[in-house]
């Protein structure tokens, strides 16, 4: 009977294994399915502002082509753009307090050590990289020759003769200082000081009448970025030296900070949008975009090729070189601010949306990116410098004239330092090209022509200037959090030695409470030793 029932109970056994066996690949194929499933919409959320956006792209160039033909007037086109107006404008609003309470809660949350030396280090890495971005734009120029054989260009493309105000070379570094200390922080929100000129009629002892160029202080219209960065950087360095008495008001900037980037956090689910209308207006505003290549493709070709070469190969081999880790896995967490510049041709526009996935996608300290992002979007313009000293090139060969050595350091020179004060705004490093021409002594009567390519090379020279500062942060997050593990393991190994070292003071030490059991005992039965109490 007990045989039986084993026998029986084997068959069970082996029945129920041929029943698992044929059910197993089935339930796991399940299983796999579902995981993939789970992993595929995992994929999709964590992704899907970077793919909205990336699509908005396409969809506004299918948008442009599509409606190219339609020939829409001038109002109508208008109308087209206004969604990605609404995109521009939202930005530009939350600039400025972003700008201030950034750089006011970071100065104040790091130490004068860290703050002089991660400083030090980002100086030393913006000027280095804009130096290296204007000698790869001026050998490029002359290796390509974009310049070359293109006369009579402006007759050729119809193009107005229309040009902005040249200044002296030494009103604008002049300006540039003045902008640094602006009379009145309220105006500095959105005016900027700018030289003009007057001319005055001088009478001379001989008789003769001559005309004298004089500068006199204008206010423009545009925010004075420089002079704000420079008084929240004060600022927040203020706030910490108060100690105690300042907690509050960083506690406030801490606070308004954050609600900005909530902010920033509902208008980036709107950038796929405003993208999509901001390129394809674009593309149907272009008057006849096959002569315009025709007559300028070498010098878009040189332009974008140079972008192409510091922003993909240059500037991801200083991370790497750096850090050790990989670059491109880095920038590929910055797909969406990319995108957001590439549509608005604005550094201080992508601002936010930068600041957001650098922490977000990349884990970047907030202290670092809020303290080196807003400086980086001021000073920092690899793309904008590869944009003049290619211009400027372009214009020397546009007119026979072959530049010295003299006039090329000149140039390298001029770039780097014009493009910290140019503008984060679209076309804001064709005013400073007038700088560099005026420097080396060419005219600016030819600026007219990179106006008319500037919306297509303003595009790769923005996303260049905003990857420059975004691998700075990389580089500068990694360097600081080197230097904290190096401090916490000095701290680990004077704890070791001071443990070590305990059992000799407390034998020495007439300040040391003796608790051991030996101890106790000792001293109840000699009652001569006594202990001692600190």
């Amino acid at each position: 009977m007990e045989e039986a029932a084993a026998a029986a109970a084997g068959e069970g056994k082996a029945g129920h294994g041929r029943n698992g066996h044929a059910e197993g690949p089935a339930a796991e194929e399940r299983r796999g399915g579902g995981a993939r499933l789970r992993g595929c919409r995992g994929f999709l959320r964590r992704n899907a502002l970077v793919l909205l956006t990336v699509s908005g792209v396409v969809a506004g160039v299918a948008l442009g082509a599509a409606v190219r033909s339609a020939a829409l007037s001038p109002a109508q086109v208008s109308y087209l753009a206004f969604p990605g107006e609404l995109l521009l404008r939202m930005l530009r609003m939350v600039i400025l307090p972003l700008v201030i309470c950034s750089l006011v809660s970071g100065a104040a949350s790091l130490d004068t050590r860290s703050l002089g030396r991660l400083g030090g280090i980002a100086v030393a890495y913006f000027l280095g990289t804009t130096l290296l971005a204007s000698g790869l734009a001026v050998a490029l120029g002359f290796i390509i020759r974009p310049g070359a054989g293109a006369s009579a260009l402006n007759t050729q493309l119809g193009l107005p003769g229309a040009l902005p105000k040249s200044k002296e070379t030494v009103d604008s570094f002049l300006d540039l200082i003045r902008n640094l200390f602006p009379a009145n922080l309220v105006a500095a929100a959105f005016e900027t000081y700018a030289t003009d000129y007057q001319l005055l009629l001088r009478n001379t002892t001989s008789g003769n009448i001559t005309w004298e160029k004089v500068p006199v202080g204008t206010d423009i219209r545009g925010m004075n970025i420089l002079g704000l960065v420079l008084f929240a950087l004060v600022l927040g360095v203020a706030l910490k030296k108060l100690g105690p008495e300042g907690e509050d008001l960083i506690r406030f900037f801490n606070s308004f900070n954050e609600a900005t980037m909530v902010l920033v956090t509902w208008i980036m689910w709107y950038v796929p949008i405003g993208i999509m209308f901001l390129v394809g207006s674009k593309i149907v505003e272009m008057e006849d975009i096959v002569l315009l290549v025709t007559s300028l493709g070498k010098y878009i070709f040189a332009s974008i090729l140079g972008h192409v070469i510091h922003g993909g190969i240059i500037l991801p081999l200083i991370y790497f070189a750096a850090t050790r880790q990989n670059p491109y896995r880095f920038l590929l967490g910055l797909i969406t601010p990319f995108a957001t510049a590439f549509a608005t041709c604005s550094s201080s526009a992508t601002l936010p949306s930068m600041i957001k996935c650098i922490e977000e996608n990349n884990g970047v300290d907030k202290r670092i990116s809020r303290f080196i992002l807003p400086i980086g979007a001021t000073v920092n313009m690899d793309g904008a410098a590869i944009f003049q000293c290619m211009a400027a090139v372009f214009i020397a060969q546009l007119n026979n004239v072959d530049l010295n050595p003299g006039q090329i350091f000149t140039i390298l020179v001029t770039a780097t330092a014009s493009s910290v004060g140019a503008a984060g705004v679209p076309a804001g490093g064709v005013l400073t090209i007038a700088i560099i021409l005026e420097a080396i002594g060419l005219p600016t009567n030819d600026l007219s022509l990179i106006l008319a390519v500037d919306w297509i090379v303003d595009r790769t020279t923005t996303v260049v200037n905003v990857e420059g500062d975004a691998l700075g942060a990389g580089i500068l997050n990694y360097l600081n959090e080197k230097d904290k593990k190096e401090r916490e393991q000095e701290l680990k190994e004077v704890t070791v030695e001071a443990v070590a070292n305990s059992k000799s003071e407390a034998e020495t030490s007439p300040l040391v409470t003796h608790k051991n059991p030996v101890s106790n005992t000792s001293s109840t039965a000699d009652p001569d030793s006594k202990e001692s109490v600190l």
